[in-house]
């Protein structure tokens, strides 16, 4: 008997035109709210479990689903893509400090270190 009533509920799917007065230029995806997939969950410690992962498992529904759409142009966007990005070819005048920061010490014992680093702690007797 469920199996039989399985498929005919398949069939009666409820869109948001259905249920709610929608806009005429409403995309598909907001009227039929079954295309929004990847809310299911993969089964995990029911111990583990937070509320907002119970909350964001369950898909929109009719109820939830906007029912007015109103796109944004992409003028802006192809404005950009035909005449490329702003860059700026001003001469920098400030100065760069380093990121790596030298002590004093080290500075003042280079050479030293150097010779420490290639004959080890050794006394220079030569």
């Amino acid at each position: 008997l469920n199996s039989v009533s399985q498929p005919a509920m398949e069939e009666q799917r409820v869109q948001t035109c259905d249920v709610y007065r929608t806009d005429p230029n409403l995309p598909q995806r907001f009227n039929n709210p079954e295309c929004f997939h990847g809310y299911r969950y993969k089964i995990d410690q029911p111990l583990y479990r937070t509320s907002n992962q119970a909350y964001g498992s369950k898909g929109p529904t009719v109820h939830e689903i906007q029912t007015q759409f109103k796109g944004k142009s992409r003028q802006f966007s192809e404005a950009m893509l035909q005449s490329g990005m702003y860059r700026d070819h001003g001469f920098n005048t400030s100065v760069e400090s380093s990121r790596v920061t030298i002590s004093t010490a080290t500075q003042h014992n280079r050479g030293n270190l150097h010779f420490r680093y290639h004959y080890g702690n050794q006394k220079n007797d030569k």
